[in-house]
């Protein structure tokens, strides 16, 4: 016979195994390092300029970080903080290199579906580095117990009050204050106080908003991340409610959000669970955008299916039942998404099921389907295999070929994201000037 200490025995041996492959993964330091970039790259892929004019505005003024050359001598390559750097300070053909910014906050993109294995992970990672080379500043939400995400930026020792988790307790202590604030006298409140809370629930409570905030090997890429010791968030916001039951539990990453300095970011990604649960239910309710990756077979249709439907049911729901505690939190329901939209994964041109099922998709979710989805290649196949995305990725390791067309299939749904991010981030400004 075998029990929970069996499982958590062998949670224990594969956790001493994750160490070991992480480290082969990595450097021998077990330090993740964001590679640099060649010219090549820089004016192809991100400057959109020939080589040899980024050349010449180098040797027009050596002021401008100069790079390192490498190879043959001839070949310079340029950190992220480099190329930023340039962004800042050049002109080509007498645009700027910055991206468009509207003002006001971050804006917020959920990628979220409970079908397993459709690549929102590697969806969110994608969109998160494509970003970051584009010259945004990113912060990723890891909500996933797997911590995938997580560990592709390069962190594996987490506590787990530095998670999602951290941040609904922290919530929890805050609203329990606040609710009891509203009565003339605390002993007609019939919740608990902070200080009632259990012991675990104030010590996490009490951290500050920029403790959940981790540096990546990115360095415009910072990451709240998630452990497998955070699968029990669940079981531990079900007991939470239950001690608080006015506490509006959908909305503490929202909560927490819009603490943090309008400037601080320029996009936040989520990467959500493949559940509909408490925290893909923050996530949601955090986001401006949803995003839902979808493999090209009828399962994956027909989960991304059911999972629009049941996450409807959900916000329905709580629209209905929080109505009067979330307009006491200053939430408004029920919940608007500025945009919602579907990505065809690990898609292949050639084969005809595939184009099949993207027809279908089309045929059903119309103009809220990407037009671009993500190709599957030898590149993309290594991204999930090695925890580096294709940006990370060395072309020099591989055929330049096989690199690009990973890379190029990636751009164009980033650049699809970035127009739909960017139409929703002008009208979102637009209304918080009215």
């Amino acid at each position: 016979m075998r029990d929970h200490s069996d499982l958590q025995a062998m949670n224990d041996r594969s956790l001493t195994q994750q160490a070991a492959v992480r480290k082969a993964t990595f450097s021998p330091g077990e330090v993740k390092a964001l590679r640099p970039f060649s010219i090549w790259e820089i004016s192809q892929f991100m400057f959109d300029v020939p080589a040899d004019t980024l050349r010449r505005k180098l040797a027009d003024d050596p002021s401008l970080p100069q790079g390192e050359t490498e190879d043959d001598g001839r070949q310079r390559w340029f950190s992220l903080a480099e190329i930023n750097e340039l962004r800042r300070r050049v002109k080509l053909r007498g645009k700027k290199l910055a991206p468009e910014r509207p003002k006001g906050r971050a804006m917020r993109v959920a990628v979220s579906n409970f079908k397993g294995g459709v690549g929102k992970t590697v969806v969110a990672q994608h969109l998160a580095n494509a970003a970051a080379l584009d010259g945004y500043r990113v912060l990723c939400i890891d909500f996933d117990p797997q911590a995938t995400l997580t560990h592709s930026m390069g962190l594996n020792d987490v506590k787990e009050g530095n998670t999602v988790w951290g941040i609904m307790c922290r919530d929890l202590c805050r609203e329990a204050d606040r609710i009891m604030s509203t009565y003339d006298d605390p002993d007609d409140c019939p919740y608990p106080a902070a200080d009632e809370l259990p012991d675990d629930v104030q010590s996490i409570g009490a951290q500050r908003i920029q403790d959940f905030i981790q540096p990546t090997c990115w360095p415009t890429i910072d990451i709240i991340p998630s452990c497998a010791n955070a699968a029990f968030v669940e079981f531990a916001s079900a007991q939470y409610r239950g001690l608080h039951k006015a506490w509006t539990f959908f909305g503490c990453v929202a909560r927490y959000l819009d603490e943090l300095p309008d400037d601080q970011y320029d996009l936040i990604i989520f990467d959500c669970p493949p559940a509909i649960g408490y925290q893909s239910l923050n996530a949601a309710f955090a986001a401006d955008i949803l995003y839902v990756p979808s493999g090209p077979g009828y399962w994956e249709y027909d989960s991304t299916t059911s999972y629009l439907g049941q996450l409807g049911d959900a916000m329905e729901d709580i629209s209905d039942g929080f109505a009067t505690l979330a307009a006491d939190a200053g939430i408004s329901l029920p919940k608007q998404f500025l945009d919602v939209r579907l990505l065809m994964t690990r898609f292949e041109a050639n084969n005809p099921l595939h184009s099949a099922m993207m027809d279908a998709f089309r045929n059903v979710f119309g103009a809220d389907v990407c037009a671009h989805p993500i190709e599957m290649t030898r590149a993309v196949e290594q991204s999930g295999r090695f925890q580096m995305s294709v940006y990370e990725q060395d072309y020099r390791q591989m055929t330049r070929e096989t690199w690009k067309r990973a890379r190029q299939s990636f751009d164009r749904a980033y650049g699809e994201f970035k127009e739909t991010l960017l139409t929703a981030w002008r009208e979102n400004a637009a209304k918080k000037e009215q």
